[in-house]
């Protein structure tokens, strides 16, 4: 059994677990998209946690013996077995949900069977699948696919592409609410990536299934986040996402005394001391203005993912000027300027640019910016906001160093996790616990 120190942050749209060692080392990282239930979301996203943690001991046991390729298919044939498992249980929801519509839309079911045929045709058949699968939400991959199989196929069936979006709508949002109950090392070790393996097969079939009986037992944690009054932990075992996102920052990047972290609901712009202290702080607590659900937003009115906007504005010729990064007004304004002929990726140049002149603001009024600079949250991910991030910093405060982590979005949980391990003396209450309010679906 290893001894864990766990961070949760419950963000507004994501909540993120980490899982550190007793030398503060991370063995294991969780994100699920933020449920009404918050005790679903931290349970999924800690077993996420968990299940990293299997992969992190996994390659240990392997050591030199295990070349690295070999473990790397491993983790992406998990990945996909865990994809079409709940792909599988979509389908069960979705199903269940036609059939009660079947009086209004006869061909609702067998337009919804052929959609989902083709998702997991397509999935299974695109050999780069398995890094993206690693990589992105369940609910991004499979929207983004359902709504172009919809759009191409809803004619066909006599439907409506909102008749289609409306079911997905509702079952996606009960796909999420279970915990995905896949067993570790039965599903690895049927895994071609085990059964084809060769000469590999007996040390990787010994090193699945040590990973498999690894037990991760939490001697604290600590909770942060949007949401984190609710969860299941004592007050002494919750802190402010200032500090957090500060400590982590600090924990990746010793030299950093600026923080900028843009997540779903908020933006903050933090300074800390030498020791990841945050010392002084501005932030947006009025509106989701400029942040990610801003970003959702507007990819739902283009009827794109939320990780095509990035891309997508740096193709732009020109920037336009927005007015405002408002969320209630985006839409209009959006729709204003499409109808005026401007160029949707243009468009998004500019929204990209109105979000970076708002976070510099908070900047400014926090202190500025120092060497060196991370940016954190999930927002970090987005390479225009990068783009112009990088630009307006040096602009206006000359060469810095800006640090980008591929854990950017989990700093928060990160920073809880290293609270947990330098406060082991405070009371355990253990989340864990709270996954019986899950929906749980065999």
């Amino acid at each position: 059994m290893s001894v864990v120190y766990l961070g949760i942050d419950l963000g507004s749209t994501t909540t993120k677990a980490v899982l550190l060692d007793d030398q503060e080392r991370i063995l294991g990282r969780g994100i699920t998209n933020t449920r009404s239930d918050y005790h679903v979301a931290t349970s999924v996203a800690r077993m996420e946690a968990e299940i990293n943690a299997r992969f992190t001991t996994l390659r240990a046991a392997g050591g030199k013996t295990i070349p690295t390729e070999a473990l790397d298919e491993l983790e992406g044939a998990f990945a996909l077995e865990a994809f079409l498992f709940r792909l599988a249980r979509l389908r069960r929801f979705a199903l269940e949900q036609a059939e009660g519509a079947a009086a209004a839309h006869p061909r609702l079911k067998e337009a919804l069977e052929s959609i989902l045929d083709r998702i997991q045709a397509d999935t299974r058949a695109n050999p780069e699948a398995s890094a993206r699968l690693r990589t992105s939400f369940f609910r991004d991959l499979v929207g983004t696919q359902f709504m172009t199989q919809a759009e191409a196929e809803a004619p066909a069936f006599g439907l409506d592409f909102e008749d289609l979006m409306g079911i997905f709508d509702v079952v996606i949002l009960k796909e999420e609410n279970c915990v995905m109950d896949i067993a570790f090392g039965d599903t690895l070790l049927a895994s071609p990536a085990v059964t084809g393996a060769g000469k590999l097969r007996e040390p990787l079939t010994k090193a699945v299934a040590a990973a498999a009986e690894a037990r991760f037992d939490a001697a604290n944690m600590v909770g942060t986040g949007y949401g984190r009054q609710r969860l299941p932990f004592n007050k002494d075992q919750i802190r402010s996402e200032i500090l957090c996102h500060g400590l982590g920052a600090h924990r990746l990047f010793p030299a950093t005394r600026t923080v900028l972290d843009i997540g779903g609901q908020d933006t903050k712009a933090i300074q800390v001391d030498e020791n990841g202290v945050a010392t002084n702080f501005q932030m947006n607590d009025r509106c989701a203005a400029g942040c990610g659900r801003y970003l959702g937003y507007i990819a739902d009115e283009l009827s794109i993912s939320l990780d095509e906007l990035g891309p997508l504005a740096l193709t732009a010729n020109r920037t336009v000027a927005v007015s405002s990064t408002c969320t209630v007004f985006a839409g209009a304004e959006l729709r204003e300027r499409l109808e005026l002929g401007e160029r949707r990726e243009d468009i998004l140049a500019g929204l990209h640019r109105a979000i970076v002149l708002r976070a510099m603001s908070l900047l400014a009024r926090s202190g500025g910016v120092e060497e060196e600079f991370t940016f954190t949250g999930g927002v970090a991910r987005n390479p225009a906001v990068v783009k112009v991030l990088r630009e307006l910093i040096q602009e206006n405060y000359g060469d810095r160093t800006l640090n980008i982590h591929e854990d950017s979005i989990y700093m928060g949980a990160l920073g809880a996790a290293l609270y947990a391990r330098r406060d082991p003396g405070a009371e355990t209450a253990d989340p864990a616990a709270s996954a019986s309010s899950a929906q749980e679906v065999a």
